[in-house]
């Protein structure tokens, strides 16, 4: 039997973004004290996007864009479904930077090289044409020795505690089910990587999540496992799905709690 997630809000907020996850939701009156169920369309819905990493030249004989793919793709297959797109620059021509690239370098995400965009500047176009709420980027680490799971906020904007708190159910949520070590939830500016920096705080930040880049509200980025130490374990299908479901089930646990 398919699992279903039935949404209560009260019904003065009906016109707030996570009104529902599936085909129909139970709306609770404040008014009446009545529960009444309503139809709600696909359109209706909130859109939910995923970026997988594309980079190919991350750890030795390693593919973190196979694998978050792999993750990704096992999370928009799991329930319960949403109004959900995957962002994906992998093997896309007319783009600078579309198979490499690090989402703290200037060169490799704001910056227009010969007429072309870059394959970060790209998948955040297609998102923001969608008019997401929630935004998950999924990467592997490296270098750490850590067979671990991290998440990244942005630093400095209105959903700050909000995106903490996401980010802060999956990095538990995975944790949970893989044994993969709770690394928390860090700013994106604590990594002191490379030179791209957001316009608004003035702090080196990742180019996915940055407010005046991403217009989903909820952004988050995970780093899960290190392409080193736990490069067996990240390529294992299984894994990847074990994976995949445990996000999900967090994210929409997240959005029923979200009145």
């Amino acid at each position: 039997m398919k699992k279903s997630l039935i949404l209560s809000i009260p019904i003065l907020y009906l016109s707030a973004s996570f009104v529902t996850i599936n085909n129909t939701v139970l709306i609770d009156s404040d008014i009446s004290g009545k529960t009444v169920s309503v139809p709600l369309s696909f359109k209706q819905r909130p859109v939910i996007i995923w970026q997988p990493s594309h980079q190919t030249n991350t750890g030795v004989n390693f593919s973190e864009a196979a694998v978050c793919n792999g993750i990704v793709e096992a999370a928009m297959s799991a329930e319960p479904r949403m109004k959900e797109y995957k962002v994906w620059s992998l093997g896309k021509k007319d783009l600078h930077h579309a198979n490499v690239g690090s989402n703290t370098i200037v060169e490799q995400t704001s910056a227009v090289i010969n007429g072309q965009l870059s394959g970060y500047a790209w998948e955040l176009q297609k998102a923001n044409k969608k008019d997401p709420e929630v935004f998950i980027s999924v990467h592997n680490n490296g270098g750490t020795k850590r067979h671990a799971i991290w998440g990244f906020i942005h630093e400095g904007d209105k959903y700050e505690a909000e995106n903490r708190n996401l980010a802060n159910q999956l990095v538990k949520a995975i944790s949970a089910a893989t044994g993969l070590e709770d690394r928390g939830v860090l700013f994106d500016s604590s990594t002191g990587r490379n030179d791209y920096k957001c316009k608004t705080s003035g702090k080196l930040s990742f180019f996915s999540l940055d407010e005046n880049v991403n217009k989903a509200p909820y952004r988050v980025l995970l780093e899960v496992g290190d392409n080193g130490v736990s490069k067996e374990f990240l390529e294992n299908p299984e894994n990847q799905k074990k994976m995949g479901v445990a996000i999900k089930s967090a994210l929409a646990e997240w959005m029923a709690e979200k009145r």
